[in-house]
């Protein structure tokens, strides 16, 4: 399955991301080859076989939840780039 350069833009719309159109090609060639092998999968007959949903079977190790003193607001604020009273200042995220 080809990606077309309207998909392709659709999927960087959803993400958010801008791309030139040199990663349209780039990304068309990627996700077409990604779902060429989804489809190969698709192909194997798994029958019989029994779903995992862990391939590791230890369990996990909890740490026990422990407070420690963090940094003084001095310190912290000494290496923000961009301060506005007693906050870091970051650029916009969202438009």
């Amino acid at each position: 399955m080809k990606f077309s350069k309207q998909e392709v833009l659709h999927v960087a719309r959803l993400a958010r991301i801008g791309i030139t159109e040199e990663e349209i090609e780039v990304f068309s060639k990627q996700l077409s080859n990604i779902l060429e092998n989804f489809e190969a999968l698709s192909q194997i007959n798994t029958t019989g076989i029994p779903p995992t949903t862990q391939p590791n079977l230890q369990p996990a190790s909890i740490k026990e939840d422990v407070v420690k003193p963090s940094m003084n607001r001095e310190d912290v604020l000494a290496n923000a780039p961009v301060k506005e009273g007693e906050f870091i200042r970051i650029r916009p995220v969202l438009g």
